[in-house]
């Protein structure tokens, strides 16, 4: 008897190790295909400290080859001083192509490392400057995470942590939100595109909590929402995590001038609907960090929506002197409930 307890026993397992893999070969099969390939995490080895931002970037032009004038000819006749503005002008020497510099634009670069210069496969595109695509993704930063210390307000104050975490491997990039509220909450969001002469390109949002994601694809021949409605892609289209890493490299790279009065405005994606975004450039305040100090920032507050789609919006706050990064963002979640997200520390590859 007990030589046939142990036969059923070890059938009975052998039948539902059947079933269990059964079940997870049609869950791969109706398993969503993944939209984004995660970039590896590198090693962070060193936390970034305040400093002074550099000067505008100036641009000067190469210094010309001087072309040598004839010689006088005493036989020429001077000038009619009868001639009228209308006559031609004598022609005195022509500079040819070969005589004259090409004007040589600087590269503009975040007062921090660089990771060196980096060819992109744009490079072997007909036409492209392999120099000045390299130029172009140096200008960006090196991978870097920021990480905050949260505080909020949900039926009582409540906190917990949070990072940004921009990642870039040649003209490829990936900008991760991960907001945690200890056991009560966390969500995440994840943006992955690629990195152009006019800024972040994104192809791809994902973000979800609790493991419930909804998605949104920005490819070139439109945007496809997680309800399968579709949009012609708007010019200069961000989503919501990239936003943080777009701005601050706009600011940095003087693209868009962070002074109290001005505002910036671009399309922004999210799983539901693109809508137009405005960010005002409120006021210059200090910010007190126990690690990194006092922090002058300035603050962007988006305009109210004319047709808003829910209650979140967030503001942000910029600093000047650690590389233009966001120290501070705070999600308003109606009037009452809110996120407050404040930098503890910066680190970079």
């Amino acid at each position: 008897m007990a030589g046939a307890g142990k036969l059923i026993a070890a059938l009975a397992l052998a039948v539902m190790l059947a079933h269990l893999a059964a079940l997870q070969w049609l869950g791969s099969q109706w398993r969503v295909p993944e939209v984004l390939k995660p970039l590896a995490t590198p090693m962070f080895t060193r936390q970034i400290a305040q400093q002074a931002p550099p000067a505008a970037p100036v641009f000067k032009a190469a210094p010309r080859k001087r072309v040598p004038l004839p010689a006088p000819n005493p036989q020429a006749s001077l000038p009619d001083p009868t001639r009228t503005l209308t006559d031609p002008l004598p022609l005195v020497a022509v500079a040819t192509p070969q005589d004259v510099q090409p004007v040589v634009t600087p590269t503009l670069a975040l007062p921090a490392t660089v990771t060196g210069t980096e060819t992109s496969p744009i490079a072997s595109t007909p036409g492209a400057t392999p120099t000045v695509i390299a130029s172009y993704l140096d200008a960006w930063p090196a991978d870097t995470r920021l990480s905050y210390k949260v505080g909020g307000y949900f039926r009582g104050d409540i906190s917990g942590d949070a990072q940004v975490q921009w990642l870039r491997v040649r003209d490829k990039y990936e900008v991760t939100v991960d907001i945690s509220i200890g056991v009560l909450a966390s969500t995440k969001m994840t943006s992955q595109g690629e990195v152009r002469s006019e800024g972040l390109h994104p192809l791809a949002y994902e973000e979800g909590r609790s493991g419930s994601p909804r998605r949104v694809t920005m490819a070139e021949s439109g945007v496809v929402f997680a309800n399968g409605n579709t949009l012609q892609r708007p010019q200069g289209l961000q989503d919501t995590a990239s936003q943080f890493v777009e701005l601050s490299q706009q600011f940095a790279s003087g693209r868009t001038v962070l002074d109290v009065g001005n505002s910036v405005s671009f399309p922004m994606a999210r799983p539901g609907a693109v809508d137009y975004w405005t960010y005002d450039v409120t006021e210059k305040v200090t910010l007190n960090s126990p690690k990194l100090g006092a922090i002058e920032a300035f603050h962007l507050k988006p305009r109210p929506q004319a047709v808003p789609r829910g209650n979140i919006t967030a503001e942000m706050w910029f600093a000047p002197s650690l590389q233009y990064l966001p120290v501070r963002i705070r999600i308003n979640m109606g009037e009452t409930v809110y996120l407050d997200l404040l930098v503890d520390k910066i680190e970079q590859k």
